[in-house]
């Protein structure tokens, strides 16, 4: 049996589904099979940051409806083997699919992937509650912004009704010059006001927003330091133990982010 992951925020523009592109590459990099379901119907992103957006034949709407079958909705990304998206359409809306629908279908992904990764539409209404109907666990993304660390707290507090065995915290676009200045919320008080498990910091990184307009992973380019947080949060999910030490990254910023958890 796969795992059923949904990747939420409270906002929109918190690099949600360039996150849940990246880390479905990066699990897939590291030998899982995975399948991102893009659950954000009427506004689809997810196969434009893949590079997958001219391939799209039935969507999300098409599978639970009945008009095609799974795999015919399936796009297999070329570059990167074991990893697959399912798009949402463009063209409905979000009351198109409803939660026991979304909890059948990722019933089924289990059944054919190591990791299901459900990209969330921001807000709390009717598409949050589709995609977190069928998950098992939960990661919040924020960033280091007043309005973000609220809004993910609102999102907690929603997502620890729901039976899920595990909600975890990514802190997004972190700048470690800005967090020593108090210009930026500091980790330690993120974590003060979001107490769940922080399972990834990725930096601020002008090559993310680069890569996703070019419609690739920044995770194909092993070298940044923002593609090698990415796959450090990636071996977490898959259980490693990683410690949070920025071997290979800008070393103040993640060695006061070990020093924390010490």
């Amino acid at each position: 049996m796969g795992k059923t992951i949904v990747i939420t925020s409270g906002k929109g523009g918190v690099g949600k589904t360039t996150c849940a592109a990246n880390l479905a590459g990066a699990l897939a990099i590291l030998h899982n099979s995975v399948v991102v379901v893009d659950a954000d119907i009427g506004l689809r992103n997810l196969d434009v940051v893949l590079g997958l957006e001219n391939r799209i034949t039935y969507n999300l709407v098409d599978i639970t409806s009945g008009k095609c079958r799974i795999k015919q909705a399936v796009i297999n990304d070329e570059r990167i083997r074991n990893l697959s998206i399912i798009p949402a359409s463009q063209t409905m809306d979000k009351t198109a699919v409803t939660p026991e629908q979304m909890k059948e279908l990722t019933a089924q992904l289990e059944d054919m992937y190591d990791y299901v990764l459900i990209d969330c539409p921001a807000g709390i209404e009717h598409g949050f509650k589709n995609a977190v109907a069928g998950a098992g666990e939960a990661i919040v993304v924020t960033t280091p912004q007043v309005s973000s660390v609220r809004d993910a707290d609102k999102i907690l507090s929603l997502l620890e009704k729901q039976p899920l065995s595990q909600i975890s915290l990514i802190i997004n676009r972190a700048r470690e010059d800005m967090m020593r200045k108090g210009e930026m919320i500091s980790i330690e008080d993120m974590l003060d006001i979001l107490p769940v498990n922080l399972i990834g910091v990725i930096p601020e990184d002008k090559n993310i927003v680069i890569t996703a307009n070019m419609g690739a992973p920044v995770v194909l380019n092993a070298s940044l330091p923002s593609s090698a947080a990415y796959f450090d949060t990636a071996r977490r999910i898959m259980g490693e133990n990683i410690p949070f030490d920025g071997s290979n990254r800008k070393k103040t910023f993640f060695k006061r982010l070990a020093e924390f958890y010490r």
